[in-house]
């Protein structure tokens, strides 16, 4: 998958540990068949992906990039044969942007909404390419503009250099739309970014974007049952070897105080009571799938706005495959969500 791979070797790097707990279970080994809620499309996609799965770079940066930056370009022409949007290289703020409109134009609805796209990629990749097809479906299928954020990356780059690059560009569009009227979301890595920026929004003394949608990534820690069943269960690899952390290990966050609540927002209450409305999806063999129930809960606790949807048997960013209807569908609960919660409908 898109970086299951790269985050999953990050976890096996964990300590083993000195005394397996008296509640572990021993699970025997067994195979595992695909949901009985997948479409026909969809367990062919699952083969399709298997195949594009990335091989051992061991760690190399430069061939992981190269590999991603093919891989993403391979779903950015697939996403081509689905939808028909117009693309424009921008700044916005002084940071990169992709501004992505649909041909058919924008819906009346929202002439007066906007998307911010925090693309995912592990924190090191995903410009480009990756962030158009995280933007075109949503701006084909929502009719919206839709602006995909070329945020700086690691290990170049640490936290909060990308929360600081979306709100950039959000005090920018602050300029021409009402807050209640800019929505924003990520997957995976962007996923994590985009709940970080909402309350880096919020630390720079800006109003609240009107509606998130954090998918396949959240940040709310990490861990849960999902951590360590997604590798068997999604690649048929073995599960990571010892403790899981407690947060999400890599170098965009080396550093980073655990009590930090702009770096890890729904592991703060203050934090989750000042979000705005949420939407939280992957599928349920994504490793982030655990974290993001629990994010669920706790923004449903207090009192925000919280939907959850997981979409069974499927991998970690499912959706960047468009040849599924599975796909469509998350594209319609995105498009849907963010109607219902953005402000300015005529």
């Amino acid at each position: 998958m898109k970086t299951i791979v790269a985050l999953l070797a990050l976890l096996a790097a964990a300590p083993a540990p000195a005394q397996q707990s008296p509640a572990a279970v021993d699970i025997p080994a067994f195979t595992l068949p695909p949901s009985d809620q997948l479409s026909e499309e969809a367990k062919a996609v699952l083969l399709r992906m298997r195949t594009a799965r990335a091989p051992d770079l061991g760690g190399d940066l430069a061939k992981q990039r190269a590999f991603y930056q093919k891989y993403n370009d391979d779903r950015l022409a697939e996403m081509r044969r689905h939808f028909r949007t117009r693309e424009e290289r921008a700044s916005l703020g002084g940071v990169a942007v992709d501004i992505v409109t649909p041909e058919a134009g924008i819906d009346p609805r929202n002439h007066d909404r906007v998307l911010i796209n925090v693309h995912g990629g592990a924190f090191m990749w995903g410009a480009g390419s990756g962030a158009l097809v995280e933007a075109i479906p949503i701006a084909a299928t929502a009719r919206i503009k839709v602006v995909t954020v070329d945020y700086r990356l690691t290990p170049e780059h640490r936290y909060p250099a990308a929360s600081e690059d979306v709100s950039a560009v959000y005090r920018a569009l602050l300029e021409h739309y009402r807050p209640e009227q800019i929505g924003i979301y990520g997957c995976s890595a962007g996923g994590i970014i985009a709940a970080q920026s909402v309350a880096w929004i919020r630390r720079q003394g800006l109003p609240r974007p009107g509606a998130l949608g954090t998918f396949c990534g959240t940040a709310a820690g990490f861990g849960g049952d999902s951590a360590y069943l997604a590798g068997p269960s999604a690649e048929g690899t073995a599960p990571p070897a010892g403790p899981l952390p407690p947060l999400l290990q890599t170098p965009y966050m080396a550093g980073v105080a655990a009590d930090d609540a702009a770096a890890y927002p729904l592991l703060s209450e203050a934090e989750i009571e000042s979000f705005p409305p949420t939407l939280l999806l992957a599928g349920s063999r994504d490793f982030a799938a655990s974290a993001l129930t629990l994010a669920h809960r706790r923004l449903a606790q207090a009192g925000v706005a919280s939907q959850l949807f997981l979409f069974d048997g499927l991998p970690h960013a499912f959706f960047v495959w468009p040849d599924m209807p599975e796909s469509t569908e998350a594209y319609r609960v995105i498009a849907r969500f963010f109607d219902q919660h953005l402000g300015g409908r005529e």
